[in-house]
């Protein structure tokens, strides 16, 4: 009889860390974490007994990038590490195939929007210029395509008024914070493994 293991979680992080700090403080199980450059998210995870934390630094940042040959190297890191599931934390490159093939339906995202409505890097500035009354988050599956995978959670947030794109995105952030690690921890159950494959 084939017994089953627990799968890992591998955070890619960038930034503050502010969303790796809420998969962290939840009580995931987080594995190692991945980030494109030195940030305060290193600091976080390692303060917080972290297993692996890895740097994979971009070369460069101009029109001479070569995104599958990074996307390669974070794979790499992450296989290190027998990862089997991961989360999107604020990464600040975008990925490409490589990553969405090694993890099939298996990395997650969050969007500070109700998608399929404003995608993109300017979703809480975009749903205030159009005047809407309710925006939110979104946990989604991440894919090849921007913002474009399955759902798994979404939560409303109302738009105030007087609301600015500052003041609105900490509202969704608070609400992202929580749903987050709530929806990771739910996959995380969902996914069985085989000893020996992920």
């Amino acid at each position: 009889m084939t017994t089953g293991r627990a799968p890992t979680l591998g955070v890619l992080a960038s930034g503050t860390g502010t969303v790796l700090s809420a998969i962290i403080e939840a009580g995931l199980p987080v594995a190692a974490v991945v980030v494109d450059r030195p940030c305060h998210a290193v600091e976080m995870a390692e303060k917080a007994g972290v297993p692996a934390v890895e740097i994979v630094g971009r070369d460069t940042f101009g029109p001479d990038f070569d995104r599958v040959a990074y996307t390669h190297r974070v794979v790499e890191a992450l296989a290190r590490h027998r990862i089997d599931v991961v989360a999107m934390a604020g990464f600040g490159t975008v990925l490409a195939d490589p990553i969405f093939e090694r993890y099939p339906g298996r990395v997650l995202n969050t969007h500070p929007a109700l998608l399929p409505a404003f995608k993109g890097w300017h979703a809480v500035r975009d749903a205030l210029a159009a005047g809407v009354k309710v925006t939110g988050t979104t946990v989604h599956v991440a894919t090849v395509e921007v913002d474009d995978g399955p759902i798994l959670a979404q939560e409303a947030v109302t738009v105030v008024p007087g609301d600015t794109e500052d003041s609105l995105h900490e509202r969704i952030k608070s609400v992202e914070r929580r749903l987050y690690p709530e929806t990771i921890r739910a996959f995380l159950h969902s996914v069985h493994l085989l000893e020996g494959g992920a």
